[in-house]
């Protein structure tokens, strides 16, 4: 007598072709399994597969992960310590034999000093932790958060809170070489010169009431950190004021307001100024080895910017070749 195939015994097989059968792989989870160490050792693992490299059988030069995110600490210089979200970017190094890495561990080994207080020296031990897990010969860290500093209004008392986009970024090489940088965003309001004059002049000659144009700007500082120097990021604060002066403001009463107009006549410059005056700010510090800066003005006379890069001049060192002028609007 033939019988009736029950629903859940057609749910736990399929058919395939005349006659045969096969169990179908079970559709859920199993949350009360654990795995044991004997489980753990038989898990396939494609790094270790023969024939697994697809494509040329080459060297990379970077890879890793991006945009991994964690609170980190970090000290300011006034000592007090700041927890922050942080995006991290690690990559290292891959032999020509060798399939890929195992990305986890990247991250397994920063967040083993996640409780730490981090600042650029501190990614070299975090460099050489995870080149040695890796097992690479070169490797590269980049930490990218916002940084807030309190900041005085020009005239009226008040105070504001400011962020800047900063980045620790360190490297070592195959012989151990270590190196550090940082990178710093400074937006500051460029009144332009030309416009000025053309104001002055419409005022002078004609009686013309005219308002030369000025435009909020953004420079982008990378500096390499000279060996065995400390720079804080407040110190390129420092640097990019002295310089620039005209730093956009926070808190703002009328007297504010006036002030700034008043600062910005006093300081009027072009983009081709902003790159010169950087320069001669950054390069009398002895703690930084060598730095490049890009400017972007945003024109409000053009529906295009202006911009500008200069670099130290180092042999071996940084180029002025930044592209990335979109990552510089404000």
């Amino acid at each position: 007598m033939k019988t009736k195939s029950s629903p859940k015994a057609k749910r736990m097989y399929l058919h395939h072709g005349p006659g045969g059968t096969s169990p179908v792989i079970a559709r859920r989870y199993d949350a009360g399994f654990r795995v044991t160490p004997d489980y753990q050792r038989e898990l396939p693992d494609m790094m270790e597969a023969q024939g697994a490299i697809q494509g040329a059988a080459v060297p990379i030069q970077q890879v890793g992960v991006s945009n991994f995110r964690l609170p980190l600490r970090y000290r300011s210089k006034a000592g007090e310590i700041l927890t922050l979200e942080t995006a991290i970017t690690g990559t290292v190094s891959l032999e020509a034999t060798l399939k890929g890495i195992n990305m986890s561990r990247i991250v397994r080994a920063f967040y083993e000093h996640r409780d730490e207080v981090f600042s650029p020296e501190k990614l070299r031990q975090v460099l050489r932790k995870y080149q040695r897990q890796v097992e690479s010969l070169a490797a590269r860290l980049r930490l990218g958060f916002s940084y807030p500093m309190v900041q005085p209004s020009l005239r009226s008392g008040l105070e504001g809170c400011q962020y800047y986009q900063v980045v620790f970024e360190g490297t070592i090489d195959g012989a151990g070489h270590f190196r550090r940088f940082i990178e710093f965003d400074f937006v500051y309001s460029s009144s332009c010169p030309c416009s000025a004059e053309l104001s002055e002049h419409a005022r002078d000659v004609r009686g013309a009431y005219a308002i030369p144009h000025n435009q909020r700007s953004k420079a982008r500082v990378k500096v390499e950190v000279a060996e065995g120097a400390k720079l804080r990021v407040e110190d390129l604060h420092a640097h990019c004021l002295r310089a620039l002066k005209t730093e956009t403001q926070v808190m703002v009463k009328r007297e504010d307001e006036q002030a700034f107009a008043e600062l910005n006549g006093a300081h009027i410059k072009f983009v081709e100024d902003a790159a010169r005056l950087l320069y001669a700010e950054l390069h009398q510090d002895s703690r930084i080895a060598d730095f490049q800066v890009a400017c972007s003005h945003l024109e409000s006379l053009h529906s295009h910017d202006a911009v500008s890069v200069i670099c130290k001049g180092v042999r071996g060192g940084f180029r002025a070749d930044f592209t990335d002028f979109a990552s510089l609007v404000c």
